[in-house]
């Protein structure tokens, strides 16, 4: 499956932004697609993933409650909103998609096989 992120720019501190992962190949019902992002001098952290089938969702802890996942099944493509951005939410966002993976796992980035290129959020303060 081949990833294509976008969505990403510039937004001030309490703003929000929705970034979208357009997914194309292999069927994408197979797939729990996922949100890391990478901030720099920083390790690739989770932010959130979902379940493609049946839409089972898990979230970083520091991010519940500002960020929701969700995806279009006919659209093949999986968004992440951004709610209340702060400037430490900057960083390169990435989509990564994977399959068969338990549910204890859906955080874990080597679960993921399938990449996309990133998209860069900054938030100004």
């Amino acid at each position: 499956v081949q990833l294509q992120a976008s969505g990403g720019g510039l937004v001030q501190a309490g703003g929000s932004l929705r970034l979208s992962c357009a997914a194309s190949g292999r069927s994408f019902r197979d797939y729990a697609v996922a949100w890391f992002r990478q901030a720099p001098g920083r390790e690739r952290e989770f932010v959130a993933s979902i379940r493609v089938q049946g839409g089972t969702t898990v979230y970083a802890d520091s991010l519940k409650g500002r960020v929701i996942i969700s995806r279009d099944i006919a659209k093949t493509t999986a968004y992440l909103q951004m709610n209340s951005l702060k400037p430490e939410d900057t960083a390169v966002y990435y989509c990564a998609a994977g399959a068969r993976i338990i549910y204890s796992n859906l955080g874990v980035i080597s679960s993921y096989k399938y990449w996309g290129q990133g998209t860069k959020v900054t938030v100004s303060s």
